[in-house]
């Protein structure tokens, strides 16, 4: 079996020490960053970095893209609204509801494509999200289509919900940390860097993708019922594939294969969208050509430029 070497642990250790650092410095920025509208963006962009990391570690620890992230957190905040709303089920089921009725369309959508090589798993789940996208907006009846479903909240309090938030993505960084340092962990990234090599030495590959895919649309799942909660809204366009891109891009910008990038892309991007919205729609051009930018000439993202930063100043 492939075993990973110091070097890979070293890297994934100084990768979680720095993510966790940033979470620090997120816990503590309340006492600098104060009024409900700076702190309402940074939660957003910890809402994005929830996902930035679900997508990360299907994308860049075992090469598989998905072009549905945030389908999964639409159909993730439909499940718990449609539960409060039609069942009146308390939130503390209704969110991890939403986490197993992710997992389980992952699972579904998995055993149709994870099989195939090539492109598949990206052109059917832009073909589911746009799909799942169009359903709920059209089944007025049942979901109030573009209107949208009123969600219950778990607290009143923006301050709450910054630590609620906070705390899903700290959760979120220890379990893909674990399960970087398995044995899945090892097999995520065989399967990327040699799928063949690694089915002939006995990884079941499709198993470790389908694992993979069904944790990260569950993840997507938990970001987008929590999402739903805060706004006590949920609509199709949660589900956007513009918000997909969003997603994309703060991975790239960041760095793929790291859980630190996952973040502070997220950070920055998001951040940086809010100051290009009085732009229009410049904040897509301008996002568009910096992933080109960073794709072609920084493929490692930020937390690459910084690894090679360091590299430098060692050797």
């Amino acid at each position: 079996m492939i075993g990973p070497g110091p070097l890979w642990r070293d890297r994934l250790a100084f990768d979680m020490r720095i993510a966790v650092l940033v979470c620090v410095v997120l816990a503590v920025l309340p006492l600098v960053v104060q009024g409900p509208y700076a702190q309402g963006i940074i939660l957003v962009s910890v809402y994005f970095a929830i996902l930035s990391l679900a997508w990360n570690a299907l994308a860049g620890y075992t090469g598989q893209f998905s072009l549905a992230p945030a389908a999964f957190a639409m159909l993730g905040g439909y499940t718990t609204a449609l539960l409060d709303f039609y069942l009146k089920v308390p939130l503390f089921i209704g969110i991890p509801a939403a986490i197993i009725s992710t997992a389980l369309f992952g699972l579904v959508l998995g055993k149709l494509v994870l099989r195939l090589s090539g492109p598949y798993l990206s052109l059917t789940t832009l073909a589911f999200a746009e799909i799942a996208r169009v359903v709920v907006g059209n089944s007025h009846e049942f979901t109030r289509g573009d209107q949208g479903m009123h969600v219950a909240t778990l607290t009143d309090s923006r301050l709450g919900y910054y630590y609620i938030f906070l705390a899903a993505l700290v959760v979120v960084l220890v379990l893909l940390y674990a399960m970087l340092r398995s044995k899945l962990g090892r097999f995520m990234t065989a399967v990327r860097d040699d799928p063949v090599g690694a089915e002939s030495r006995g990884i079941n590959v499709v198993r470790v993708k389908m694992i993979v895919f069904c944790i990260s649309c569950a993840l997507c799942g938990l970001a987008g019922s929590l999402y739903g909660t805060f706004s006590q809204l949920v609509s199709p366009e949660l589900g956007l594939l513009q918000q997909t891109g969003l997603v994309l891009s703060m991975v790239v910008i960041g760095g793929m294969a790291s859980l630190t990038g996952s973040i502070v892309g997220a950070l920055l991007v998001y951040l940086g969208s809010e100051w290009l919205r009085s732009f229009g729609n410049w904040q897509v051009i301008v996002f568009a050509l910096l992933v080109i930018l960073f794709a072609r000439y920084v493929p490692g993202g930020l937390w690459g430029l910084m690894l090679d930063r360091l590299k430098g100043k060692r050797a």
